[in-house]
């Protein structure tokens, strides 16, 4: 049963959002790396690039496939997770913590509030 966090928002493409004041931090739900079994590659977003929702955004690549990475929300990329590039097992081990890819500022609330709710999440994967 795959672990799905009460305190942050999802995408039905399994992209999970949890917000700060007006950045938000990204990454890959519990249930999209077990489906991606082991990470091998993250290919990070640019700073600086300015996103609208649902726009590609990076590419994670497993030993069974590679994946886009969505934007949930419109932002600007402001940080990535750095440490994926020497470790990108992170996205297994530590989905929801060490294992964020990216954190989009000028987020609006709103637009967070309008993703999927964990218990909405739950019933789409099943668990």
């Amino acid at each position: 049963m795959s672990n799905v966090p009460a305190d942050i928002r999802y995408t039905s493409s399994h992209e999970w959002v949890r917000l700060s004041g007006d950045s938000a931090t990204v990454g890959i739900t519990d249930h999209a790396q077990a489906e991606l079994t082991d990470v091998v590659y993250v290919e990070m977003p640019k700073l600086g690039t300015v996103v609208k929702a649902g726009q590609q955004v990076c590419v994670v690549e497993s030993v069974k496939a590679a994946s886009d990475i969505y934007a949930p929300v419109a932002g600007t990329v402001a940080a990535v997770n750095e440490a994926l590039v020497s470790n990108p097992a992170l996205l297994n081990t530590d989905p929801f913590g060490e294992g964020w890819i990216f954190q989009l500022s000028g987020v609006s609330a709103d637009e967070v509030a309008g993703l999927a709710a964990p218990e909405d999440y739950r019933a789409q994967i099943g668990g």
